[in-house]
C-alpha cells in the first residue's frame, strides 16, 4: 500500500517542521517496508491565483492518484485513538487498497465539497492546528501506526 500526503502550503526546506516530517516519513518508510507499505510521496499545493477553497480543492483533487482511498484531515473529522488509526491502516492494506491518500488544507481548511468525497475526516483534535503541524503530526501518527502493526516498541499503551 503507498501512502500520499497532499497539503495546501509549503514547508521551508531549513524549517523545523520540514525536519520532523522527514525524520517521521523516513521512519515510516522503514518500519512499514516488512508490512508492504510505502511512503508515495508528498505534493505541496499552492493557489497562486488565491481562488480559495474551492480553487486549492481541484487542485488537491488532481494531485491525488486515481483510485487512491481520500482521508481529509479536518476539525469536524472522527476522533480515534493511535490504535484504532494503526488498525484503520492495516485495514485498509488488508483490503488490497493499493493507495491511500492524507489530505491537508489551507488556512481557511478543505472545501466542503473535497471533504464531502472523502472516505474518511480525521480529525486530531477540537482545537483547529496550523497546517504545518498537522502535517507533522500525520507523519508522526504513520510512523506509530506502522510501529504499533509491526509490532515495535515504540507505542506504549
Amino acid at each position: 500500500m503507498r501512502v500520499h500526503l497532499r497539503a495546501v502550503g509549503r514547508l521551508s526546506g531549513r524549517s523545523e517542521e520540514r525536519a520532523l516530517v522527514d525524520d517521521y516519513l523516513a521512519r515510516f518508510s522503514q518500519t512499514g517496508r516488512s508490512l508492504g507499505w510505502r511512503f508515495g510521496g508528498e505534493t505541496e499545493i499552492e493557489d497562486k491565483k488565491n481562488g480559495g477553497m474551492a480553487s486549492e480543492a481541484q487542485l488537491l483533487r488532481a494531485a491525488i492518484p486515481s483510485g487512491s482511498l481520500v482521508v481529509c484531515l479536518d476539525e469536524r473529522g472522527a476522533l480515534i485513538t493511535s490504535p484504532d488509526f494503526a488498525k484503520k491502516m492495516r485495514g485498509w492494506a488488508d483490503q488490497g487498497r493499493g493507495d491511500v491518500t492524507f489530505v491537508i488544507g489551507g488556512a481557511d481548511g478543505i472545501d466542503p465539497s473535497l471533504r464531502a468525497e472523502a472516505d474518511l475526516l480525521l480529525s486530531f483534535g477540537k482545537m483547529v492546528w496550523p497546517h504545518k503541524l498537522v502535517r507533522v503530526m500525520l507523519a508522526e501518527q504513520l510512523y506509530r501506526a506502522a510501529s504499533i502493526v509491526a509490532g515495535t516498541p515504540y507505542h506504549r499503551e
